[in-house]
């Protein structure tokens, strides 16, 4: 007997129309595309808290998508002015969904947003804007809002992650300190600051990965859709 393609689940974006509670889901495409390319089924997870239990026990793995900024507020930082805060519906249902996660088997891709999310739910914090993150040059800063830039893992023999490639980036805020999980991919360059670029789970039996660039968006198989057909090789598994 065939086995079934893996589910996983994607997170949702949203957008606000005429009053906080009254807002669109929406999700790029490229999302679904990859999910699909790689040998699962996608399928789209509305922001409802009520359904965290029902939706773990129904996926086999999870993509938490990037999205506008945390509102760190809850995790004992005052939010930057720059900060484009994220529906607090989304940060509240992926806050959960987390937190569930940590305790479960299912392999988990954080991607940008989802990765800052990874690493607040963690205990750990960020840099609000990359402008003004310490030894952080203008010019690294605008290599990461919307622009490929390269990266090095600085673990040896990373299961998932080669050690080193060109990625995609689209984002302002980045990961200061991991908490509980590990760094395990940097971008530098000479005489400036040190961007986090991965950080797991310091688990061999674990996928749980978070990534600040965008794989369903940068070539390199490797660091693209390779993570997508490693999440679903480990979905299939669990």
């Amino acid at each position: 007997m065939t086995r079934m393609k893996p589910l996983i689940g994607v997170t949702c974006d949203t957008h606000r129309h005429r009053a906080p509670d009254d807002f669109a889901y929406d999700s790029p495409a490229s999302y679904a595309q990859a999910v699909t390319r790689a040998g699962g089924v996608p399928i789209l997870l509305p922001c409802e808290v009520d359904h965290v239990d029902r939706y773990v026990a129904m996926c086999d793995g999870f993509v938490f998508s990037g999205g506008d900024d945390p509102d760190t507020t809850p995790f004992g930082e005052p939010t930057h002015p720059a900060a484009k805060v994220m529906h607090p519906a989304r940060q509240a249902f992926e806050t959960a969904l987390l937190e569930k996660l940590r305790s479960t088997t299912q392999p988990v891709l954080g991607v940008c947003l989802g990765m800052q999310m990874m690493a607040l739910c963690a205990g750990g914090s960020l840099h609000q804007h990359l402008p003004e993150a310490p030894l952080i040059t203008p010019a690294q800063a605008e290599a990461h809002r919307d622009a490929p830039h390269d990266i090095t893992c600085i673990i040896d023999a990373h299961p998932l992650l080669p050690p080193h490639g060109s990625v995609y980036s689209r984002h302002h805020q980045a990961v200061r300190d991991a908490g509980s999980l590990r760094c395990v991919a940097v971008s530098d360059t000479p005489n400036t600051g040190r961007v986090i670029e991965a950080i797991d789970l310091p688990d061999a039996e674990r996928f749980y990965l978070g990534v600040q660039w965008h794989p369903e968006r940068t070539e390199a198989a490797a660091l693209g859709i390779g993570l997508f057909k490693a999440l679903i090789s480990r979905a299939m598994k669990k």
